[in-house]
């Protein structure tokens, strides 16, 4: 009889221990089951483990630096795929998917005509104040009902002056979204008062990053789908339109090249005199983007009137600031001293300041297909995962904090602040994840500006997100880039969606193709290049092997010359 004790409790402890077992791995939830005590279950843990156990498990807190540069985009937060053999639990048990996962799974079909339409609206509601109360002027005061232009009081006051030039900022960087919205007719209207009224003969000094990501990238733009035959948006074409868009571009180009005369390095000043150039009091320091994200407006300018110019001025700063990043890490610093190629901040990360040198470098290369862009991209891509990314490899699962990318010391990877800036947000825009996610951080996005910023006549700048406290000023980016996202966002029918062209946006949300003639240089016709000992690669010019003055037609000294000419033909 003491056998037959000893097997049956043997066989009562092997039915606890598989109870156990059942419980762990979380079933008994799902069966209807409610424990008090919450298990949970990785099955990246039992991968990990199934591949020996020797292997170890890398902490993933902020705090401590990733150096896996195997994949750099790994690292990303993409969609997992469904043929991804990762999967978070919560998939084999759809009754225990708990409340995050059940809102932000799926976005429903009306709710994305909804959140359209409030986005129509809300740019409406800006741009029809713009005009009654603002325009000719640069900017809407939305709390005062009045236009706003620059602080000539207070030349010191750059927070204004630097984008705001009497140039009727407003209407020209709203020009693109309205063609978004579908109103050809306010297009059309738009266009003709920007040909009838602006004028940048005008004494004002500002930024050249703002002057070229506002003004010159919208003119651009604009000009395209007027003339562009396999445009999305329709027969938009202007009766009598003679590319006075594209000779306002070229003219504003023109009175911004002053800015890089006299550096050492080629990296051009932060402000400019629209009439008198370079001001004498000019400080000798800019940040990164703001010298390094004129590549695409500059470009695209230049293959459009086969000028090679602002191309050449553009990409020379570029290599300049490539030139100076840190050999140990491959990153760049925040603030650059232009005649000693010093960096004066050491800050290195993806917020403010550095922001669009990244973006450009990518967009560079899809828009001119030039090798050099997409391999500065790529280098520059793998130190940011190596040195910035912080947190577990999958954004939604796994041990270890959330993933963030941090400041760091260019120099030695060394984390400086872990804060995030709201111009930060443009990283995920180059890696792309149709997470429905997204939509719903856009709808919270345009819910909170509809509650928090609508004023009298228009939207209003929060001084601060906690107390809603507000400046009674409405940037001219409200209409070009944050509406016409929203829009997009939820308009998933919209001729740029559908299109069999593709397109991209600048830094500053305006639409460009992406056209084989950007990747055609005329010049070289003129000024042909040496004939190679060898074929090079695919993809690359034979220019490459000669000096870049000769590469680019004539030296910088003539290109003024010839400039000045021009300018002076114009008066």
């Amino acid at each position: 009889m003491q056998w037959r004790s000893i097997v049956v409790g043997l066989l009562v402890l092997r039915v606890l221990l598989n109870c156990a077992v059942w419980l762990v791995f979380g079933l008994g939830p799902s069966w209807g089951f409610d424990f008090p005590i919450k298990f949970t279950f990785n099955l990246h843990k039992i991968e990990l483990l199934k591949d020996g156990e020797g292997a170890t498990v890398k902490s993933n807190a902020w705090a401590q630096q990733m150096y896996d540069n195997r994949n750099p985009q790994a690292n990303t937060c993409s969609k997992i795929s469904g043929n991804s053999p990762k999967k978070s639990y919560l998939s084999f048990f759809q009754e225990g998917r708990d409340e995050y996962d059940k809102k932000y799974s799926s976005f429903p079909a009306a709710l994305k005509v909804k959140m359209r339409g409030m986005a129509r609206d809300m740019f409406y509601f800006g741009y029809d104040n713009y005009m009654k109360f603002a325009f000719p002027e640069d900017e809407l005061n939305p709390i005062a009902c009045e236009g706003r232009g620059p602080d000539v009081l207070n030349p010191s006051n750059i927070n204004i002056n630097d984008v705001l030039g009497n140039y009727s900022l407003t209407l020209i960087d709203a020009l693109d979204t309205l063609l978004v919205l579908g109103n050809v007719t306010e297009f059309h209207r738009a266009v003709k008062l920007v040909i009838d009224t602006v004028s940048f003969d005008k004494d004002s000094t500002v930024q050249v990053f703002e002057a070229n990501i506002r003004i010159l990238g919208s003119l651009i733009s604009a000009h395209i789908l007027l003339t562009d035959p396999r445009h999305p948006f329709g027969d938009i074409a202007l009766k009598d339109y003679d590319n006075e868009l594209l000779h306002l571009a070229h003219d504003l180009a023109v009175r911004l090249l002053p800015a890089f005369e006299n550096t050492s390095t080629g990296i051009p000043y932060p402000r400019v005199n629209l009439k008198k150039g370079v001001p004498p009091d000019s400080i000798n320091e800019t940040c990164t983007a703001g010298a390094g994200s004129l590549l695409v407006e500059f470009g695209i300018l230049s293959r459009l009137i086969g000028d090679s110019t602002f191309e050449w001025v553009a990409r020379r700063a570029v290599k300049a600031l490539w030139k100076l990043r840190s050999n140990e890490t491959g990153l760049l610093g925040n603030v650059v001293n232009i005649q000693t190629g010093q960096w004066v901040g050491r800050q290195s990360g993806l917020g403010a300041g550095m922001d669009s040198f990244y973006e450009y470098l990518l967009k560079s290369y899809i828009l001119f297909g030039e090798k050099e862009d997409y391999r500065m991209f790529s280098a520059a891509y793998e130190s940011i995962q190596s040195h910035l990314r912080r947190g577990r490899e999958a954004c939604n699962e796994g041990e270890g904090d959330p993933p963030l990318y941090v400041n760091v010391n260019m120099f030695n990877g060394q984390i400086m602040n872990t804060w995030i800036d709201s111009l930060q947000a443009f990283f995920p825009g180059l890696q792309a994840t149709k997470n429905p996610f997204y939509l719903h951080v856009g709808m919270d996005i345009l819910e909170s500006l509809e509650k928090d910023t609508k004023v009298r006549c228009g939207y209003a700048t929060l001084h601060h997100v906690v107390d809603k406290s507000k400046e009674d000023r409405m940037e001219s980016f409200f209409l070009s880039e944050t509406c016409k996202y929203l829009y997009l966002l939820f308009d998933e029918d919209n001729p740029l969606h559908k299109s069999e062209s593709k397109y991209i946006f600048t830094t500053e949300g305006h639409v460009v193709p992406i056209d084989q003639r950007f990747r055609e240089k005329s010049w070289e016709d003129q000024f042909p290049c040496e004939e190679p000992n060898n074929e090079p690669p695919a993809n690359i010019s034979n220019c490459e092997r000669i000096p870049e003055e000769r590469r680019y037609g004539l030296p910088l000294k003539s290109v003024y010359m010839r400039q000045i000419d021009h300018m002076v033909g114009l008066s």
